[in-house]
């Protein structure tokens, strides 16, 4: 393994925490959860952090790196219904804008070209949002005592951030895509 590789190493140790933390969630061990948590999101931040430092970006980190993040978050939301800390339909919103991008992303790649795109602000943010609100959530189980305003708060910011950067996606890969389309039209023509 040489340098380049650290941050994909980085990502795969972040996929490899995503058992125990489901575990840890799934037996209500929330405070290690919480531990094992903050160890992921502060490996999401160092792989990233390096990629971009010191170039060491690759195709494959570019597949893993989401990957990872994707399956923690979502693994925790869904572990988050099944014990009781989230709402169904706030589960039901991520997992709706999740499919509908990676859906969208697809047919783009197939029908189009190759899809190659860095991910909007919106959807940076509520990145964050989510991994933010489970450390507030998490916390709030077992060691802090936060008000359920907060909590409302951050879980009614996660649902919007997460409508915001699914409808984003489909604007800008959508107006992308019927350019691309109408430009070969008018090459048809001629």
């Amino acid at each position: 393994m040489n340098r380049r590789d650290i941050p994909n190493a980085i990502s795969f140790f972040r996929i490899f925490l995503v058992l125990p933390i489901v575990f840890l969630l799934l037996n209500k061990s929330f405070n290690l959860a919480l531990v094992f948590f903050i160890v992921a999101g502060l490996s999401d931040a160092l792989d990233g952090y390096l990629a971009k430092k010191y170039n060491w970006t690759s195709r494959l980190g570019s597949f893993i790196d989401p990957l990872a993040d994707k399956l923690l978050l979502l693994s925790s939301f869904m572990v988050g219904v099944m014990v009781g800390l989230i709402p169904f339909w706030l589960l039901g919103i991520i997992l709706m804008r999740d499919f509908i991008v990676g859906l969208g992303a697809l047919l783009y790649h197939l029908w189009i070209e190759k899809f190659q795109g860095e991910p909007p602000f919106s959807s940076k943010l509520n990145t964050t949002l989510q991994v933010g609100y489970w450390v507030v959530l998490i916390s709030a189980q077992n060691l802090l005592t936060i008000p359920l305003s907060w909590l409302e708060f951050l879980m009614y910011s996660v649902a919007a951030t997460t409508t915001v950067s699914g409808l984003e996606y489909v604007w800008i890969w959508g107006v992308k895509a019927w350019s691309i389309a109408r430009e070969k039209d008018r090459e048809r023509v001629k």
